[in-house]
């Protein structure tokens, strides 16, 4: 009845940078749709909502580049996949004391 899970399958890579262009694409494009047709007054709220698509989709592609700057950075500082630290414990002795 008590069944182990299956393990979790391993992430995607996708090009987060890709996407959010896309999405900002569309938005700037839907912006300019809407100022060429002249819309009313009362729906002018149209043309904020495009505004703050293309806004916010600039503020995902600063997030996503500092992320990815970031993960670089550390992944540069640290070399090897962690496997060092199992070498360096098994060459002090076995426990890591002194």
């Amino acid at each position: 009845m008590n069944e182990p899970s299956p393990p979790d399958p391993a992430p995607l890579k996708t090009n987060d940078t890709a996407a959010i262009l896309a999405g900002t694409g569309l938005w700037v494009v839907a912006l300019v749709v809407l100022l060429a047709l002249g819309l009313p007054p009362e729906d002018r709220w149209w043309i904020w909502t495009c505004v703050a698509g293309v806004g916010l989709g600039l503020f995902g592609m600063f997030y996503v580049w500092r992320r990815d700057r970031r993960a670089a950075a550390r992944d540069r500082a640290r070399p090897g996949d962690g496997s060092s630290r199992v070498s360096e414990r098994a060459t002090d002795g076995g426990g890591g004391r002194s």
